[in-house]
């Protein structure tokens, strides 16, 4: 047995060697040769969704009951695509800390309203606010702007009769 082991390994010794003679050869033989490449230049941005209210403040003053005031002529608003891509604005109301925001004034229920367009005397042209957003503008492109006016009718009857704030909120979103 020792015998028979001492030549396989010489068979395989052999072996080997001639597999590496075989390779070489074919590599002078045949040269292989290096792959030709080419470059894709990619860029990318990342989309930004942003908006701005300028003048931003307005001040209704003092009022009666079952009043209204509005911003035309003299303090309109200007919402602006601060952003990179096309956005749609949307507009909401909200509550006040004693009033409720509603369509129609009534007992401790105020009605705020905005204008984007031939803004006469509310309630022409004017669209109620809610607690949820209304669409002010359906597409604002990249720097774009917005303008609207807006008119506050107070209620018919209230229990507090100490400044109110009554925000409003711009929302720029993906149309």
């Amino acid at each position: 047995m020792h015998i028979s082991i001492k030549v396989q390994r010489g068979l395989k010794q052999g072996l080997a060697m001639t597999t590496a003679l075989l390779f070489a050869s074919f590599t002078v033989l045949f040269p292989v040769y290096a792959a030709e490449t080419a470059d894709v230049t990619a860029t990318v941005t990342v989309q930004n969704i942003s908006v701005s209210v300028a003048d931003g403040t307005v001040a209704y003053g003092t009022l009666a009951l079952n009043t209204t005031a509005d911003t035309n002529p003299g303090d309109l608003q200007t919402a602006t695509n601060d952003g990179n891509v096309t956005v749609e604005f949307n507009i909401q109301g909200q509550d006040s800390a004693n009033w409720t925001i509603a369509g129609s004034a009534g007992a401790n229920q105020y009605v705020h309203q905005f204008c984007t367009a031939t803004c006469g005397s509310p309630p022409t042209n004017y669209t109620a606010l809610t607690t949820s957003y209304s669409t002010l503008a359906a597409s604002v492109a990249a720097a774009g702007t917005q303008t609207f006016d807006l008119a506050i009718t107070t209620p018919t009857s209230t229990a507090s009769y100490v400044q109110q704030n009554v925000d409003v909120t711009v929302q720029a979103a993906l149309p």
